[in-house]
Parts: structure tokens; C-alpha cells; sequence
């Protein structure tokens, strides 16, 4: 059971190299420890090999990892979800945006010093 569940999983993921799916047949076990899998798998396509290691827990919820403040996981978890338009916006920005954070909340100090470099 938990040996194709895992096979699954693998063939969701997509080669580093072509970005292909892997196949089912190309997915092998390792080993297994506890909740640590080890598995192979081989892209068909440009037969790069990748070493994958998943942690598979039935039983239990993975720990949430962050950096969020519990005032902040409050405020985000009872925010509304962004609009399809909102995010249509961000992508816009984000298509034409080239990093400068400096620029982008508008520093003039550091943005002066810039350009007299």
C-alpha cells in the first residue's frame, strides 16, 4: 500500500533535467526508516537518475514552519483570498519587476547614491 502511494507521489514530480514526469516503472524503493523513505527514480525521457527522500507521517500533521508571528498568522488565516483580478495585477507587476526594492519603497537617499556611482 504505502510502497504505491509513494510510486504516486514520485510521478507527480518532474525531472530537474527535462521536466518530464517520471513513470511509474522507473520509481524504485531503497530503503525505509520510520517515516523516511529513500527512492530512486529515472526520467525515460533523458534517463537522468534523482535520489529522493520522503518523509510520509499517516498519523500525524507535519509542524508548521515559519517565521509569522502568532499576530500574523491570526491576521493572514482571517484575511480574504486575493481576487483572481488581484492576482492577475501582481502578475503584471511582477513580470516587468527587475528586483530594485530600493526603488520600489522609494528610499531617495539610497536611490541618489545610487545613481552617483
Amino acid at each position: 500500500m504505502e510502497d504505491n502511494l509513494i510510486k504516486r507521489l514520485i510521478t507527480s514530480i518532474k525531472c530537474g533535467i527535462c521536466g518530464r514526469h517520471y513513470g511509474a516503472g522507473s520509481v524504485s524503493l531503497l530503503g525505509q526508516r520510520d517515516d523516511l523513505w529513500f527512492i530512486s527514480a529515472e526520467c525515460k525521457s533523458c534517463r537522468a537518475r534523482a535520489l529522493v527522500a520522503v518523509v510520509l507521517r499517516e498519523d500525524r500533521l507535519p509542524a508548521v514552519v515559519t517565521d509569522l508571528t502568532a499576530a500574523e498568522q491570526r491576521l493572514f488565516r482571517n484575511m480574504a483570498a486575493p481576487t483572481a483580478d488581484e492576482l492577475l495585477d501582481m502578475h503584471g507587476f511582477l513580470k516587468d519587476f527587475k528586483g530594485d526594492f530600493t526603488s520600489l519603497f522609494g528610499d531617495e537617499e539610497a536611490i541618489s547614491e545610487k545613481e552617483q556611482e
